[in-house]
C-alpha cells in the first residue's frame, strides 16, 4: 500500500492532524493517518472557529458545510441571585466587510468539525503509536498494533499527552494548576430556552452556564469541579429545568504549556502536541488548525530547508496565543469583571503575522499596511469573483497590481492575476504597481516591484 519510507504517518485524527492530512491529500502526497482512540471523538469541547479558521476551511472548499453546521454565538443571559437577568453579548456581532467576509466566531461543536475535516479521509481508528526511532532518512515508528513501519515524516498530532512528544524526549514548558479546573458536560434538557447562552453567577464567581450546541438539542454545560450529579447541579439553579441525558463529560484542569521545539528530525509536532492552551478566548483547537495548515504543503514539497520553517514561524505564534489565552483565563481565575469579555481583535487571529520571518520577503521601500508575511485578505474583483476565489487550491498566486511593463516567467502551475479593481487596491494597500506572491496558505510572501525577486521566491517554496 505504501512505499517504504515515501508516505507521511500523521498520529493523531483530531482537528490538527486531519488538516494535515487534507493538505497532503490535495496535493497527492502519501500518508497514513492513525488515531488511538477506536472511535471518532463524541464531545463538543472546542466549540468556536475563530475568522481566520474560516478562512482557512474556505481555501479547503468546506466552509458551506461548516456554516450549514454552525451558527452565531448567542447573547448571554446572566441570571443573578437577586432573580434579576442581564443580556449581554461576550463579543458584538460584525457584519462582513470586502476584506474579511467571516468576521464572527463561528459555533460549531468539535465532534462536528472533526466529522467535517475527516469525510474522505482514512483514518485508521484504534491505532496508536507506541516508539519512534529516528534514521537518516525516515523515521521508524513502532504502532501499538505490533506493527513497524518507515515513514519520510512523522506529524505527532496526538494530543497534550503526545506519546510522539516523549518519545522524542522534547521538554514541554510550562505549568498545571490542579487547583483551577472546570467540569464540561454535553446534556440533552427541557425547561430552557435555547436562543441565549446562560449563566448563573455565584458570590463571588462562576457556578453553572449552559450554552446551547448548533445542529441538535445537546447543550454544552460547564460548572466548577463537583461530584454533584448533572441533574441536581441544574436543578439547584433552577427547579424547572430537567436533564434528560448527559453524553460526552470532561474535566479540565489548567494546563497551559508549549514544547521547546517544534521540528526533531524529520518528526513535527503541531497542535496540543505542541501547545495546550486554557479553553478561554478560543484559540487552542483554532491555533491547532493552523499549525497543520502551515505543515501540510511544507511537508508536500519535501525540502528541507522549507520545512525548518514551519517552527520558525508557528512557534513565536503558539507563545504569542498561549499568552493570550493565559491572560483569559487569569482574568476568569480572579473574577474580573471583563473576564467574559472577547471583543479583542486579536482572538480572532486574523492580524496573527509571519513578518520577519524567514519566508517574508518585503523588498518595497515604502510598503503599506499589507505586507510580506500577512495574511492575504479578501475582496471583490468586479467581475463577481473575489481574491479569495484566485487563492484557492492550495497553489501560490502572483497578484499584479498596477501598471506591469514586464512580468517573470512563472511555472504554469502559478497562476498570474492582473488586479485593476480598486477594492482590491485598497484592501492591499497598493497605491501604484506591486507584484504581490500569496504563499500556498494564502499568506503574502513576496512584495516587489522586481520581477526577479518572484523568481527568486519561488525557489524558496516550489520544490
Amino acid at each position: 500500500m505504501f512505499t517504504e519510507s515515501k508516505f507521511t504517518l500523521i498520529a493523531g485524527a483530531g482537528p490538527t492532524g486531519l488538516t494535515v492530512a487534507r493538505q497532503l491529500q490535495r496535493y497527492g502526497v502519501p500518508f497514513r493517518i492513525v488515531e488511538k482512540s477506536s472511535r471518532p471523538f463524541d464531545g463538543s469541547r472546542g466549540k468556536g472557529l475563530q475568522p481566520r479558521t474560516l478562512e482557512v476551511l474556505d481555501d479547503l472548499g468546506l466552509i458551506d458545510r461548516f456554516q450549514e453546521s454552525g451558527g452565531d454565538y448567542p447573547a448571554l443571559r446572566v441570571h443573578r441571585p437577586d432573580g434579576e437577568t442581564v443580556e449581554w453579548r461576550m463579543d458584538e456581532l460584525h457584519e462582513p466587510t470586502p476584506e474579511v467576509p467571516y468576521p464572527n466566531l463561528l459555533m460549531v461543536p468539535q465532534w462536528r468539525t472533526s466529522e467535517l475535516l475527516a469525510e474522505g479521509v482514512p483514518v485508521e481508528f484504534g491505532v496508536g503509536v507506541d516508539s519512534v526511532e529516528q534514521q537518516a532518512d525516515g523515521v521508524r515508528v513502532t504502532l501499538d498494533t505490533g506493527e513497524v513501519v518507515t515513514a519520510r515524516y512523522l506529524v505527532g498530532a496526538d494530543g497534550g499527552r503526545s506519546t510522539v512528544r516523549r518519545a522524542l524526549g522534547v521538554e514541554f514548558l510550562g505549568t498545571t494548576h490542579e487547583d483551577e479546573q472546570m467540569l464540561i458536560a454535553d446534556v440533552r434538557l427541557s425547561g430552557l430556552d435555547r436562543s441565549h447562552w446562560h449563566v448563573w453567577p455565584a458570590d463571588p464567581g462562576f457556578r453553572l452556564g449552559l450554552c446551547p450546541l448548533p445542529g441538535g438539542d445537546w447543550w454544552q454545560l460547564t460548572a466548577p469541579p463537583t461530584d454533584t450529579p448533572a441533574e441536581e447541579l441544574v436543578a439547584s439553579v433552577d427547579p424547572s429545568i430537567t436533564i434528560t441525558e448527559v453524553g460526552w463529560t470532561s474535566r479540565f484542569r489548567a494546563n497551559i504549556r508549549m514544547a521547546s521545539r517544534f521540528r526533531s528530525g524529520n518528526v513535527f509536532l503541531a497542535g496540543d502536541a505542541a501547545h495546550v492552551h486554557s479553553p478561554a478566548g478560543g484559540q487552542g483547537l483554532n491555533t491547532g488548525i493552523q499549525d497543520g495548515y502551515n505543515l501540510g504543503w511544507k511537508l508536500a514539497t519535501g525540502d528541507d530547508a522549507l520545512l525548518d520553517t514551519y517552527e520558525a514561524e508557528r512557534l513565536p505564534v503558539a507563545a504569542d496565543v498561549l499568552g493570550i489565552s493565559t491572560d483569559l483565563h487569569r482574568r476568569h481565575v480572579t473574577n474580573q469583571d471583563d473576564a467574559m469579555r472577547r471583543d479583542d481583535p486579536v482572538l480572532r487571529q486574523l492580524t496573527l503575522n509571519y513578518r520577519g520571518g524567514p519566508l517574508a520577503a518585503e523588498h518595497r521601500t515604502a510598503p503599506g499596511a499589507v505586507r510580506a508575511g500577512d495574511r492575504a485578505p479578501d475582496a471583490p474583483l468586479g467581475d463577481g469573483r473575489r481574491v479569495f476565489d484566485l487563492l484557492r487550491g492550495g497553489h501560490a498566486t502572483l497578484l499584479a497590481f498596477g501598471p506591469q511593463s514586464t512580468l517573470p516567467a512563472l511555472p504554469a502551475s502559478v497562476p498570474v492575476h492582473h488586479v485593476t479593481a480598486v477594492a482590491a487596491q485598497q484592501a492591499y494597500d497598493v497605491r501604484d504597481s506591486a507584484l504581490l506572491l500569496i504563499r500556498p496558505d494564502n499568506y503574502v510572501g513576496c512584495a516587489t516591484q522586481d520581477p526577479q525577486d518572484v523568481i527568486d521566491y519561488l525557489k524558496l517554496i516550489a520544490h
